[in-house]
C-alpha cells in the first residue's frame, strides 16, 4: 500500500467505522430494499414519491458504504504512541493562556473528527500547530477574535480524564 493514501486510524476510530458501515450494510440489504419493493407495488413509478425518495436513499448510503470501505481498506492502526510528543492519537492538555481555561482534546484522523467529543483533526489548524510540540512548548493560533496563546501542559495516550 503506498504510504501516502494510508489513512492512520486509532482503535476506537476504526471500530466505529467498522460498525457503522456495518450497520449500513444492514440498512441497504433489508429496510431501503423493502422501502423499494413497498412502493413499487404502489403502481406507476414515474410519479412515485416513495420509490424515489427509497431510491435516492439508496444511493445516499451506497455511496457512504463505499467511502467507509476506502477507508477501512487503507487504514493503518494507530499503536505504540510516543507519548513525549504530539502526533495523531495523542491526548493533549492544553491551557488557553489567554483565559487560564484548560482542554483535554484527541488529535485524530479526518475521517474521526468530531469537535463534541473533543476529538481534533491533525489536519485542522489547530491540529497542525500541535503535531509534533512537546510539553512546555507554546503555540499561538489565529482566531477570528484574535491571537490565541496556548501552553501545552501534558500528552497521554489515553484520555486526561482516566489518569
Amino acid at each position: 500500500m503506498n504510504k501516502k493514501n494510508v489513512i492512520q486510524l486509532t482503535k476506537e476510530g476504526y471500530e466505529e467505522l467498522k460498525q457503522e458501515l456495518d450497520s449500513l450494510k444492514q440498512k441497504l440489504m433489508y429496510e431501503i430494499s423493502q422501502r423499494i419493493k413497498e412502493a413499487r407495488e404502489l403502481g406507476d413509478l414515474s410519479e412515485n414519491a416513495e420509490y424515489d425518495e427509497a431510491k435516492n436513499e439508496q444511493g445516499r448510503i451506497g455511496s457512504r458504504i463505499a467511502e467507509l470501505e476506502q477507508i477501512l481498506n487503507n487504514s493503518e492502526i494507530i499503536e505504540n504512541m510516543d507519548s513525549s510528543q504530539i502526533s495523531v492519537g495523542s491526548w493533549v492538555l492544553i491551557k488557553n493562556l489567554n483565559t487560564g481555561e484548560e482542554r483535554s482534546v484527541r488529535l485524530v484522523s479526518p475521517q474521526e473528527a468530531d469537535v463534541f467529543s473533543n476529538k481534533i483533526s491533525v489536519d485542522s489548524p489547530v491540529g497542525r500547530a500541535l503535531v509534533g510540540r512537546k510539553v512546555g512548548e507554546i503555540v499561538k493560533l489565529k482566531a477570528p477574535s484574535g491571537s490565541v496563546r496556548y501552553e501545552i501542559v501534558g500528552i497521554s495516550t489515553r484520555s486526561m480524564e482516566q489518569e
